[in-house]
């Protein structure tokens, strides 16, 4: 499991800003449908960018509150929101969170659910807090769509995965419907949302990727740091020559429950 410490959320803060984030991002907005004077639960909300977008726009009858395990990553979106008084931002978990039953119009949560290894007891979790009627939306990747370009294939697989061992699971938008409608939920949309880059871009998911795998995979064991180094070189190479290619398919699924 990656450690959201204080050099992981520098590295995620720039990149979190950039075209790809800001992409899933608002797709994860406009299936919340926020409204002023909701009351939303950003759970897993990180360094606090959805959380501050949503306080923008909830008015000064709505909240949101965001929900974030890792000290680091909850002072950076303390910092975020500090200025709207409509967002709170607290210590908890998806299994375990610290809102009281029923007080919540809608939660959204993006890429958090494939770190968990209790799927069914978060849905469950999160239909405690929410109201009847209440809307979900869960936002993540499915890493069997991540096509990444290499003259060294077999080297990019075992990079690809050794960094699999990060996740608990890497196929949530295909596991998660039916535990959710299981859960009582109705499942209303499961919609792609693509990455693809032929750059390899400063504030870019790959680039971000590249960063984190390094020293993830050489902590693991498989690679010497210089084998990390060369694969990432490659890459820079293959950009400089327009040969890069990199693509993901993040999905976000929106659902209801009974009112």
């Amino acid at each position: 499991m990656l450690q959201f410490d204080e050099r992981t959320t520098k590295l995620l803060e720039e990149a979190y800003v950039g075209a790809d984030f800001a992409r899933r991002r608002r797709a994860s907005f406009d299936a919340l449908n926020p409204s002023p004077g909701d009351v939303i639960a950003d759970i897993g909300c990180g360094n606090g960018l959805l959380t501050l977008e949503l306080s923008r726009t909830l008015g000064d009858h709505g909240k949101v509150i965001g929900v974030d395990p890792s000290k680091d990553m909850r002072s950076a979106a303390t910092r975020r929101c500090s200025d709207w008084a409509n967002a709170e931002i607290l210590d908890g978990t998806v299994t375990d969170l610290p809102l009281e039953t029923a007080s919540v119009n809608k939660a959204v949560s993006i890429q958090v659910f494939e770190y968990l290894d209790d799927l069914p007891g978060a849905v469950a979790e999160i239909k405690r807090i929410l109201k009847p009627g209440g809307r979900l939306v869960v936002s993540d990747m499915h890493w069997d769509t991540i096509t990444w370009f290499s003259d060294h294939p077999g080297r990019m697989k075992a990079m690809l995965e050794t960094w699999d061992e990060h996740l608990v699971e890497r196929c949530i938008p295909a596991l998660l419907p039916p535990i959710l409608r299981e859960a009582g939920y109705r499942v209303d949309t499961v919609t792609p949302v693509p990455i693809t880059s032929t750059n390899l871009h400063p504030d870019g998911l790959a680039n971000m990727m590249i960063h984190l795998m390094k020293p993830y995979v050489v902590k693991k064991g498989p690679f010497s740091q210089a084998d990390a180094d060369d694969w990432a070189e490659e890459q820079v190479q293959l950009a400089k020559s327009g040969r890069f290619f990199f693509s993901i398919t993040h999905f976000v699924i929106t659902a209801t429950l009974p009112g």
